[in-house]
């Protein structure tokens, strides 16, 4: 999280320096019609820019968009702050407020990805899946793939069903190690990585002793239970009820 810490400073910075570079003022925009029109705002009044000067509006775009992933990598780094103090954060993504100006989109269009195409992108992406024991892909899911238990198709179910993009049994290689999370999820709205795992045999003490050494490297590669690392648990007598996954869900994608 240090590194991140870093990382997050870093591009601060850049962005700071990106908008030394352009003109005073901020855009305005509104439709007319099929079509927009821009103005210049300095706070106090708005001047309109015609069309000769669109070059104009599309700097000012560009400046609210830098401005907007200013904002949101200054919440980022306060929740890695706040993290490493050991107290929750929030992360507020970027387009969630550059993309409520939709004639400021209407001039990047073609030279940004919205988060939307970013998800689908991730999404239609191809990755490496578990090759051991595929006769245990058995129960069919309402995204159309199979898993290997009747809880695992459950999560599928509240996860497809909600949107929530995600991978199935995606390879994860840590410390040389390579596993296979039931879920890898991607938070629709932040874009953040989480896993979940569905351990299903707690009962039985060979499949416990395994799940400590999960564990053990989840934790010791920075993946914490209860912050990217959902878990959920049943045996014999206790399987898995729909409540418990809806919660998951509420809690950690809504």
């Amino acid at each position: 999280m240090i590194k991140e810490q870093k990382r997050i400073e870093a591009q601060i910075n850049n962005v700071k320096s990106k908008l030394e570079n352009f003109p005073e003022g901020k855009l305005i925009s509104s439709i007319n019609w099929n079509s927009y029109k821009y103005y210049l705002s300095d706070g106090h009044t708005k001047t309109y820019i015609p069309a000769e000067n669109r070059e104009l509006a599309r700097q000012l775009a560009w400046k609210k968009y830098w401005t907007c992933m200013l904002e949101d990598l200054g919440q980022e780094k306060r929740a890695v702050d706040a993290y490493l103090k050991q107290k929750n954060g929030k992360k507020k993504h970027m387009e969630e407020l550059i993309e409520k100006d939709h004639g400021c989109m209407e001039l990047l269009k073609g030279t940004i990805r919205t988060r939307s195409q970013m998800l689908e992108e991730w999404l239609q992406a191809e990755y490496q899946t578990n090759p051991e024991f595929p006769e245990h892909l058995i129960h069919n899911t309402v995204a159309g793939h199979k898993v290997r238990s009747k809880s695992e198709a459950m999560i599928v179910m509240y996860l497809y069903n909600n949107q929530i993009p995600y991978r199935y049994e995606c390879a994860l290689t840590l410390d040389g190690v390579t596993l296979y999370p039931d879920f890898t999820i991607k938070h629709p709205k932040t874009g953040q990585i989480y896993y979940w795992e569905h351990f299903g045999k707690m009962d039985d003490e060979k499949y416990v002793r395994k799940t400590q050494r999960k564990f053990q490297m989840y934790t010791s590669n920075g993946i914490i239970p209860t912050i990217q690392l959902i878990t959920t648990y049943e045996t014999k007598d206790n399987p898995l009820d729909i409540g418990t996954i809806e919660e998951i869900v509420e809690k950690y994608f809504k």
